[in-house]
């Protein structure tokens, strides 16, 4: 066993027991929350976001494929929430919005990348990955911490036992809140059609997309994967009490995520490496804004 191996052991027991402080953190106190036979209802849905990524992985480990890493992420996105709002049995407005929307994202990402997987025939990601079964199955529970901490916020919202009234305050949010989420989801489909389309173009072979929203920010996709989840913050807002504000990290663990950790910073690299030091990429680059659109830091 080498040290990728014992590393990956690690992340993964550590992601592992992360998902078990999410639920926690999202059930207590267990008074006001509902309960599944003996399991707060939220603890139960992350509990299911894990075995479906456990699940997934065998015959993903036994065939060497991860064709459908991403489209098992988006069936538990949809499973997850679906169920935690029906087994909660308040069906309010605002647990219905929440479900639809996380459903609408869901649906157009999962099947985007799906496609785009199948199109390509890999993923290049998972290239080296797919054959350690350590390293495979740490990337499979690293996503189910992702779903449990994106929908961390959302599941409080829908699992509570007693949703507060609808005074102005609540009204303001959740108009606030769709608003944004719209604005997110604007972008984020938008920005992957128009690089969709770009590259289906054989005109285009090799080249860097730099019209339509990606003429604004080199990442539009990803700010509106950020938006859409400050916007469900905003929706769930009114709902949280005590140690369910710790849910609040939802939309800052998005953020630290597509920032810091793979997206932008991937993305990012892998541009440099192949059109750095092309005139006309160095000129996007100092003119166009990394993420959040026309604000250039």
């Amino acid at each position: 066993m080498d040290k990728k191996d014992i590393f990956s052991i690690i992340a993964t027991l550590i992601a592992a027991a992360v998902g078990v402080g999410i639920a926690f953190a999202g059930s207590y106190p267990y008074t006001g929350t509902t309960v599944f036979g003996v399991i707060p209802v939220y603890a139960f849905c992350i509990i299911v976001a894990f075995a479906f990524q456990w699940i997934a992985f065998i015959p993903a480990y036994i065939f060497k494929t991860e064709k459908f890493y991403d489209l098992t992420g988006a069936v538990t996105y949809i499973t997850t929430i679906v169920l935690a709002v029906v087994l909660n049995k308040e069906f309010t407005f605002r647990s219905i919005l929440i479900m639809v929307l996380v459903v609408i994202w869901a649906s157009r990402l999962g099947f985007f990348l799906f496609r785009r997987v199948l199109k390509v025939g890999e993923d290049k990601r998972f290239e080296e990955i797919k054959k350690s079964f350590t390293r495979f199955l740490m990337t499979w529970t690293i996503q189910g911490l992702w779903v449990s901490f994106t929908l961390a916020a959302a599941l409080a919202a829908v699992t509570i036992e007693q949703p507060p009234s609808y005074d102005a305050y609540n009204l303001v949010m959740l108009i606030i809140g769709g608003i944004i989420w719209l604005v997110g989801f604007s972008f984020e489909a938008i920005g992957d059609y128009q690089k969709n389309k770009f590259r289906a173009n054989p005109e285009n072979k090799g080249k860097f997309i730099k019209t339509g929203l990606w003429s604004i920010s080199r990442h539009p996709n990803y700010f509106g994967e950020i938006v859409i989840w400050i916007g469900m913050a905003l929706i769930v807002l009114p709902t949280l009490v005590d140690w369910r504000f710790v849910t609040l990290i939802s939309p800052l663990y998005v953020m630290l995520q597509l920032t810091l950790i793979s997206g932008v910073n991937m993305l990012e690299k892998r541009a440099d490496k192949k059109w750095g030091g092309q005139e006309d990429y160095e000129e996007y680059k100092k003119n166009t804004a990394v993420l959040i659109p026309w604000i250039k830091f």
